[in-house]
């Protein structure tokens, strides 16, 4: 009985273990995967922990720990040629010292910590950041007392084999002697073996009891904990997508009159100088620790100084509204452009992509004649004007008195381009030779744009947008696109050109490549991928931006950009970084240093920098809008009805109209009718230029109408420039020299 006192554990004295304050610290080359193979990270080995870092500096060390791994349950086993294995958890980590005698140092430091560390729960999760401290010490607690609880149970565990074993013998010896003299003591001694038995079965019993009632109590306490956080994310989640949808109402609202909210008018006494530099940035929402609410008061919006006799007359040009407010005992008249807010809906047709492309792998993918159930209703050179989605961006630009910043938002505008794609798989209307379309936003936004499909193969246009606040930006861009079987490749060829007017910066950039995947099986999905060099052709400045292409093995963010804005002599100034699909934020940078190596053993710059700053964010997109194409607010009006516009515009294309209108047969007609005049056009030009040739006479190609071929002065390149003429054209009401092509 004193054996059984002193064996069985106590419920209320857990064993005291003392953690190993001893630290250990060093480079090891880690394995992550097959891509990549080791790769070298800062290890450190404090209280039974051995924690690593891919930088050995003091920030990296205090925010980014890559994973943690507990020394009290891990198994260390030495491998050949410096490799050591750590299984901890059913997860193993593959380790690899640079010697022999740094990997014999290692795995004594490592033994000795696992000899004298407590056991640990590690959560553990990869490369992803610790649990805050104070869950930490909580989790601990009670994860201590279940081990001491199994602890209990491992003892009364053995103690019931053992005399579970000593009643057996005792049993058989007894069944040996049956009718000896000696049954007396052995009768005694089965009878102590037995209470012995019970005893230790009633511990076990006790013992399973308290550890159900620990485990349990606690279950239902992290239930209820977790039931009650994922009620308040889904609250906050709610909460964040109706600031985000006022927000994005206020936001379109100040763009239009910005005069007409308190807190952002600027006062007439101050100096233009006095504008605060945070106003051309803006702190993301989700790290402001508050919110704040913009009141708005009635105002006068001038519109249209050309509809006057309309106005004196009492009458409102079409697709005008009047809103009249009684303020102050002052009447005031709002008129604003009433636009479509949506598009009827896209019809249900199932089509089999590959049954049309699969005799098309590796041709150009606007040779290939294609029904209408693949395209959107809109034209290329609509898609082009959809650039100006954020055209915000470059209005803050221009008011930018340093130039690295208007670089930062330069590039932001770049990236925002890409933005309106993300669910747009289907393939826009290939333009006309000829075809033009204009977009007139001087009243609401300030600018007018007007492009023109210069060349039909190679596919080429020519952009030209003209803005009141500050800027002008032109672009030449021919498409190159191919069909590879699985996946649509786009490659625009060309550059953009952007020019500020005040500070007479010219920025110069190209496009990346955007990917159209699963041709054959599965649900399309675009990706964009490559890299955008923008120079500051003025002051020499340059931002190197990064889309990465998706992988399924990678940890980054999809749809991932990053980027480095630097001066004429390559230092940097600013960290960019988001997705061209969701939002881009720019850091300033406060110091720079060499870090640790990368994949490579080459030495990577470690900046830091301030808190970043939301340069761009995508408005979310309108109600319905997956029945709509997917269209953006823009979008959504860039085939809507314009009087008096060329008779080459795109929005009187009928193919594409009635594909709009969900007409798809009669556009899909439509369509091969143009596509077949096309074509004869152009065997009649071939057959002019052949008889002129054999004449020996010079006759010129095609000539756009509205767009010469020049040499850029600061690029060298043979591009498109506009020639104007084309407002004056519309202001007079003059196309005769229109060609007709629809």
């Amino acid at each position: 009985m004193n054996e059984l006192v002193k064996s069985l554990p106590s419920p209320t004295l857990p064993g005291l273990h003392l953690p190993c304050l001893d630290t250990h610290k060093g480079w090891l080359f880690k394995w992550t995967n097959y891509l990549k193979g080791y790769q070298r990270r800062w290890f450190v080995l404090s209280n039974g922990l051995l924690s690593y870092y891919r930088c050995r500096t003091q920030a990296e060390m205090a925010h980014t720990c890559r994973g943690t791994i507990p020394l009290a349950t891990a198994h260390i086993e030495v491998g050949d040629t410096c490799h050591l294995v750590l299984t901890s958890e059913g997860r193993s980590y593959h380790l690899k010292a640079t010697s022999e005698g740094e990997c014999q140092r290692w795995v004594s430091a490592l033994q000795q910590a696992k000899a004298n560390t407590t056991p640990h729960h590690s959560d553990d999760s990869g490369d992803e950041a610790p649990v805050p401290q104070e869950d930490r010490t909580l989790s601990q607690g009670v994860l201590k007392t279940l081990v001491s609880k199994l602890d209990d149970l491992s003892t009364c565990n053995e103690l019931i084999g053992k005399h579970g074993a000593a009643l057996q013998r005792s049993l058989s010896e007894l069944e040996e002697l049956r009718g000896s003299t000696d049954n007396t003591d052995k009768v005694k001694s089965v009878n102590e073996r037995a209470t012995l038995f019970r005893i230790t079965s009633n511990a076990m019993i006790n013992a399973c009891r308290d550890f159900l009632d620990v485990a349990e109590s606690h279950s239902r306490r992290w239930q209820k904990a977790l039931h009650y956080e994922r009620e308040q994310r889904h609250h906050l989640e709610e909460t964040i997508e109706q600031l985000a949808k006022q927000h994005n109402s206020l936001e379109r609202a100040w763009r239009e009159n910005p005069t007409s909210y308190t807190g952002v008018e600027r006062s007439q006494e101050g100096d233009a100088s006095d504008e605060n530099e945070d106003a051309e940035f803006f702190d993301a929402m989700e790290d402001s620790p508050a919110f704040i609410t913009v009141t708005a008061t009635s105002t006068i919006q001038h519109k249209r100084s050309g509809s006057n006799q309309s106005m004196m007359s009492g009458r409102l040009p079409n697709d005008w509204t009047r809103n009249e407010n009684d303020t102050l005992g002052t009447n005031h008249m709002q008129l604003r452009r009433t636009r479509r807010s949506r598009i009827p809906d896209k019809p249900n047709y199932s089509l089999n992509l590959w049954s049309i492309m699969k005799n098309c792998i590796g041709k150009d993918l606007s040779k290939i004649p294609m029904p209408v159930n693949f395209n959107e209703p809109l034209s290329m050179l609509q898609r082009l004007t959809e650039d100006l989605e954020y055209s915000e961006l470059l209005d803050r630009a221009a008011r930018c008195d340093s130039s690295l910043e208007q670089m930062c938002l330069v590039a932001a505008f770049s990236v925002s381009s890409y933005s309106t794609t993300v669910h747009r798989t289907a393939k826009p209307f290939n333009p006309l030779l000829g075809e033009t379309y204009e977009l007139d936003r001087l009243e609401e936004y300030g600018y007018r744009s007007i492009s023109e499909q210069v060349s039909h193969h190679p596919p080429a246009a020519a952009h030209h947008v003209t803005s009141q606040r500050g800027w002008t930006l032109r672009q030449h861009i021919t498409i190159d696109s191919k069909f590879r079987g699985k996946y649509i490749s786009v490659v625009p060829l060309g550059n953009i050109h952007l020019q500020f007017h005040s500070g007479g910066n010219h920025y110069v950039w190209s496009k990346v490549t955007s990917t159209v995947h699963n041709i054959i099986v599965g649900k399309l999905w675009i990706d964009q991928s490559g890299d955008i060099d923008i120079v500051n052709t003025t002051t020499k400045d340059t931002c190197h931006l990064k889309f990465s292409p998706y992988s399924y093995f990678s940890r980054d963010v999809p749809r991932k950009v990053t980027g480095v804005v630097e001066d004429r002599g390559g230092t940097a100034h600013y960290i960019l970084s988001g997705t061209w699909d969701e939002k881009m934020e720019s850091a300033k940078i406060v110091e720079s240093s060499q870090g640790c190596g990368g994949s490579e053993g080459k030495q990577k710059t470690v900046y830091q920098t301030l808190q970043p700053k939301l340069l761009w964010k995508k408005y979310p997109l309108p109600d319905n809008a997956e029945n709509m194409h997917f269209f953006s607010s823009l979008a959504l009006t860039l085939n809507e009805s314009e009087e008096g516009v060329a008779p080459t515009d795109s929005r009187l294309r009928p193919d594409q109209r009635l594909m709009e209108a969900g007409l798809w047969d009669e556009a899909n007609i439509h369509k091969q009718r143009i596509e077949d005049r096309q074509r004869l056009e152009r065997k009649r030009r071939e057959a002019q230029a052949n008889q002129a040739l054999e004449e020996g006479q010079d006759i010129e190609g095609y000539q756009p109408l509205w767009f010469e071929k020049k040499t850029d002065e600061n690029t060298g390149e043979s591009t498109y420039i506009y020639r104007g003429g084309y407002w004056e054209a519309k202001e007079r009401q003059d196309w005769s020299q229109c060609p007709e092509i629809f």
